[in-house]
């Protein structure tokens, strides 16, 4: 098959790049793919700065260069006002092949409002997207925003994934919790409104100094600006239990840390969070997951058998969660291997990019009829 590829390629690394680049490998080693690269440098939603405008104009001459004679179009969506203007301008760029187009939907709540609402915005999408050969979403959430402007025998539900060298043994989760003294926490996200790691921070300073003891928090990723990473590092200067680790880290080092810590903490209400691949991280390499009821979150987590829910924006729900870690000790290994043999049954990247390769497969295999 020829496929045009639209989509975020790393760097930067986030949940939308990294979903791209797994299902682009799983491509070219079998198929003629041409790749349009839809990253951007700033952590910012939607078209921030000139810069920006024009590697969007840049990008929209490369789709309408290379449009044609393809057997498949792949589309991962935006979900903030500017990014929906750019992809309707892909489809109209594509609207005579849409019914070769996929678009993929990783995320979903800001989608969610555009397609609720009434309005130009709602209606301009929903006449392209009844054109299109499908939508590929992470969950159920999704699956209900789509199914009001496409056919539902067009939407596919593909889950996320962990990649492969992530998973840890048996003996890897026994030997780092042999030592719960203190429990150690991992924050592992970019550090941006909205993804909970501010209210983590003060969740921790709200506890007695004889809990703050008991637990370490380390928290890696980018900042929104350097005014706000200035603001973060001097709240967390003064105390030892509260670590900034980088802006990125992956591979071996990312697996090594995530082996150094018993729990992962996402508390996120980000407007466009979707399926977070860091829970599924999580799961992989054995830890406990703390994380909020927000998005396709439910659907691959569930409160006290993979970890503890707390209340979005809430300071004393994740304190609640954090004395709750140190008063049930003994029941955390037990959820950490559930997790590791739950990502082991659902979330691998085979799996993930085996179910998208049909997709494509039975799409060539129809239009070739």
């Amino acid at each position: 098959m020829k496929i045009l590829f639209i989509a975020p390629i790393p760097p930067p690394v986030n949940g939308q790049s990294k979903a791209s680049k797994v299902l682009q490998d799983a491509l070219v080693n079998q198929h003629e793919v041409e790749i349009i690269n839809l990253s951007k440098s700033s952590l910012k939603n939607g078209a921030n700065s000139f810069r920006r405008f024009f590697e969007i104009m840049n990008i929209l001459k490369e789709v309408k260069k290379k449009k044609n004679n393809n057997d498949i179009i792949y589309i991962s969506l935006a979900e903030s006002f500017a990014g929906n203007m750019r992809d309707l301008a892909i489809y109209n760029l594509c609207k005579k092949d849409l019914n070769k187009t996929y678009i993929h939907m990783l995320g979903g709540a800001g989608m969610k409002e555009i397609l609720s609402k009434k309005g130009w915005q709602k209606n301009v999408n929903a006449k392209f997207m009844k054109k299109l050969a499908g939508v590929i979403v992470e969950g159920p959430v999704n699956y209900e925003t789509f199914k009001k402007v496409i056919p539902e025998e067009k939407i596919h539900i593909v889950p996320n994934f962990a990649e492969d060298f992530l998973f840890v043994t048996d003996e890897e989760i026994k030997k780092k919790f042999e030592n719960l003294d203190p429990i150690k926490i991992l924050y592992l996200s970019n550090l941006i409104p909205g993804k909970g790691y501010d209210e983590l921070t003060d969740a921790y300073l709200s506890l007695s100094d004889e809990e703050q003891g008991k637990i370490k928090i380390s928290f890696v990723g980018g900042f929104e600006s350097d005014e706000s990473e200035k603001k973060f590092l001097k709240k967390i200067d003064q105390n030892l239990g509260l670590k900034y680790l980088g802006k990125f880290i992956d591979g071996e080092e990312k697996r090594k840390l995530y082996c150094k810590n018993h729990v992962f903490c996402l508390p996120t209400y980000y407007p466009f969070e979707g399926q977070p691949i860091s829970i599924l991280e999580g799961y992989a390499t054995g830890c406990v997951v703390i994380t909020s009821n927000h998005s396709g979150i439910p659907y691959i987590f569930e409160d006290n058998v993979n970890g503890l829910r707390v209340e979005k924006k809430s300071i004393s729900s994740l304190a609640g969660a954090l004395k709750n870690l140190i008063s049930e000790k003994e029941r955390l290994m037990e959820i950490a291997f559930h997790n590791r043999d739950e990502a082991l049954a659902k979330y691998r990247t085979s799996i993930y990019q085996e179910k998208l390769l049909k997709i494509f497969s039975d799409q060539y295999r129809h239009n070739s009829k």
